[in-house]
C-alpha cells in the first residue's frame, strides 16, 4: 500500500493490496477497499463503504455518507461499489436505509462529477452518470444505460438495460429498456440504435425492437391493448420478454411517446 502520510485512515480499516492513498483522504474504520484501487486528495470514505478492486475514488468524492432521509435512525447500513468503477470529483453516494439495507453501484461503472446517488439506490454494471446528474432513493438503473448530464431522477424510478436518456432531463416516469429518451418533458425518442450497435446486436434484433416500440407507441393503443398485441403478434425472444416484463411490473407507468409521432 501507497499511503501518504498526510492521509488520516482508520488503522482497523481493510485496505487490499497496492493501494494509492492520497494526500489529505479520510478513511474511517468500518471500511473495506479491495486492491489496486487509488483515493485521491480530499477523498472521504465513511462508514459502511464497501469498494471493490481497480477503483478510482477521484477528489471530493464522498462515499457512505448518511442517508438524506428522516426515517434514518442510525442503522447499520452499506454503500457498496463494485470493481472497475470510477467515481470522480465531488460524487456523493450515500448509504442505505432500512428500506434495502444498502446502496449499490455495480461493475465497470462511470459516474461523473458532482453527481449524487441517493440511499437505496440500485446501479447495476457498466453504467454512465453524467456530470451532475442527480439520481433520488431507491431508483433502480439496469446494465449499459447512460443518464446525460444535469439528469433528476425521481425516486423510485426505473430505468431499464440499454437505456439512453439525454442531458438535463427530468424523469418521473419508468424507462423501458432499448430506448432514447428526451425532451422536456421527457418523451420516447426513438430507439437507442448506436448503442445497440455498439453492444453487438444484429440488424434482426434492432428492427424487431422497433417494431414492438412502434405498436406500443404509434397504434393508437392504450397499454393494456399494446401489451396484447406485442404477445401475440412477436415470437418470444429476450427483447420482447425484456420490454413486456418492464411494463407489466412498473408502478410509477412508463415514459409517454412523443406527440409528434
Amino acid at each position: 500500500m501507497n499511503q501518504s502520510p498526510l492521509a488520516v485512515v482508520h488503522p482497523e480499516a481493510k485496505i487490499g493490496e497496492n493501494v494509492t492513498i492520497d494526500p489529505f483522504a479520510v478513511i474511517e474504520k468500518d471500511v473495506v477497499i479491495g486492491d489496486n484501487c487509488h483515493i485521491y486528495s480530499h477523498a472521504v470514505i465513511l462508514n459502511g463503504a464497501r469498494i471493490g478492486n481497480n477503483c478510482s475514488i477521484f477528489p471530493g468524492a464522498v462515499i457512505a455518507g448518511i442517508p438524506q432521509d428522516l426515517k434514518f435512525n442510525g442503522e447499520q447500513t452499506t454503500a457498496e461499489v463494485g470493481n472497475n468503477t470510477t467515481i470522480r470529483e465531488c460524487v456523493t453516494i450515500n448509504r442505505g436505509t432500512a428500506s434495502k439495507g444498502k446502496t449499490v453501484v455495480g461493475n465497470d461503472c462511470l459516474i461523473m462529477a458532482y453527481s449524487h446517488i441517493a440511499h437505496d439506490c440500485v446501479l447495476k454494471d457498466h453504467i454512465i452518470i453524467g456530470n451532475a446528474s442527480q439520481i433520488a432513493g431507491e431508483v433502480e438503473i439496469d446494465d449499459f444505460a447512460i443518464v446525460s448530464g444535469g439528469s433528476l431522477v425521481h425516486q423510485f424510478t426505473r430505468i431499464s438495460k440499454h437505456v439512453m436518456v439525454q442531458g438535463g432531463s427530468r424523469i418521473g416516469k419508468d424507462i423501458p429498456p432499448y430506448t432514447l429518451i428526451g425532451r422536456d418533458p421527457i418523451v420516447y425518442c426513438g430507439i437507442n440504435i448506436v448503442g445497440l450497435r455498439r453492444r453487438g446486436f444484429t440488424n434482426q434484433q434492432v428492427f424487431l425492437i422497433q417494431d414492438i416500440y412502434r405498436t406500443l407507441y404509434t397504434r393508437g393503443l392504450n397499454n393494456t391493448e399494446a401489451l396484447k398485441a406485442i404477445e401475440t403478434e412477436y415470437e418470444p425472444s429476450v427483447e420482447r420478454d425484456l420490454i413486456l416484463n418492464f411494463i407489466k411490473t412498473s408502478e410509477r407507468g412508463i415514459v409517454r411517446g412523443s406527440i409528434d409521432e
